[in-house]
């Protein structure tokens, strides 16, 4: 039976992945055929030629058809997969003509019910209060709207992280694949079989969208994998609450949570819209500051596995998780502070950057 689900779970990896790398050349001449595609001009763009959007089809196609094949259809998965198809298709339309940002903000909550009355819900949340004898919060009435203001948040987020090639789709692989193991050591089916095919549908995008990147995901890609990471860790991580804390889901998806709590404060703070996009992201400041767009993607790249790691730790460890957690966050923290100085001292008299392109479609349009 172990060896069954096993061979399930990587067949659904290998599937999602044949298929996304597969999709991507069609959908990119799609995209093309359609004017969905992303011209230079906006300061907060330095790509030098115009290059199409929409991949995220190919990455949507990768993941349906796997877990359609593979996983079983129960009424959470029928939730999720419904959500991820109203997002697709209000990403695909964005993606050619434009869409108001709040009204993709309502069909992002509207996308968030479905999966929500489907049963993807936190009803429990750890108890901050370490004096309490009780470990955890039962949220009752509240189950819905703080699942709801999760999985919009998490949809952004992702989406907000979007502007140097390959980056947000390769945080949602690392993400993915943190919860891939983290499900396989507390959990069976549906839980593992489904970011297995997310996290393949990601590495089979990538090589198309790594630096220079040939085609970016766009909204539908960005929104795509933002919606279906915020599911997943309601469905995994926040459901098995007897044996995961309560920092596992922040840790696994830390990089686009933290860069969007600081863009929001950050916009408050200048009296603009939350709403409204600047370059005042972190990829944006490690271009700012000398690196290449591989430097800083790998940077952030390392950053998340990281995290990743002190996820998996805090997941599976006993008596000395608490210690593996403040060691991995340390680390973390030192690597961060490491860079920062070393970009202080990067020489950027010359000016020049490395060719290649920035897809900031998605912070434009959701900021």
């Amino acid at each position: 039976m172990e060896n069954n689900f096993i061979v399930r779970t990587c067949l659904t990896l290998v599937a999602a992945f044949i298929i996304s790398f597969a999709a991507t050349p069609i959908v990119k001449s799609f995209a093309n055929r359609v004017g969905a595609v992303d011209n230079p001009g906006d300061p907060r763009r330095i790509h030098d030629r115009p290059i199409p959007r929409l991949g995220g089809l190919a990455i949507f196609l990768g993941f349906l058809l796997s877990v359609v094949l593979f996983a079983e259809i129960d009424l959470q998965v029928r939730g999720v997969l419904t959500g991820a198809v109203i997002i697709v298709i209000v990403g695909v339309i964005d993606d050619i003509v434009s869409v108001n940002a709040w009204i993709k903000f309502a069909v992002q909550i509207a996308a968030a019910l479905v999966a929500v009355f489907h049963g993807v819900v936190i009803e429990v949340f750890m108890n901050p209060n370490i004096f309490s004898a009780e470990n955890y919060l039962r949220l009752g009435a509240f189950s819905v709207p703080v699942t709801v203001i999760w999985i919009v948040a998490i949809t952004n987020s992702v989406n907000l992280i979007d502007g140097l090639d390959g980056l947000a789709c390769g945080v949602s692989a690392i993400g993915s694949v943190t919860m891939l193991v983290i499900a396989a050591v507390v959990s069976t089916g549906n839980v593992v079989v489904i970011p297995a095919a997310l996290a393949g549908a990601c590495i089979g995008f990538i090589p198309y969208n790594f630096n220079p990147a040939k085609i970016f995901m766009g909204d539908t890609g960005a929104l795509l994998l933002g919606y279906v990471l915020a599911t997943l860790s309601v469905m995994g991580l926040f459901k098995f609450y007897a044996v995961i804390t309560f920092a596992v889901p922040f840790l696994v998806l830390a990089v686009p949570l933290v860069d969007t709590v600081f863009a929001f404060f950050r916009r408050l703070l200048k009296g603009q819209s939350p709403m409204k996009p600047d370059r005042g992201h972190f990829h944006h400041r490690l271009i700012d500051m000398g690196l290449s767009q591989k430097q800083a993607v790998a940077i952030l790249y390392s950053i998340s596995a990281i995290l990743g790691v002190a996820a998996v730790i805090l997941a599976t460890g006993e008596e000395l998780k608490a210690l593996f957690f403040v060691i991995s966050v340390f680390a973390a923290a030192a690597v961060t502070v490491f860079i920062l100085r070393e970009m202080k001292t990067h020489d950027r008299a010359d000016g020049k950057r490395e060719p290649g392109s920035v897809d900031t479609t998605d912070d434009n349009e959701d900021g």
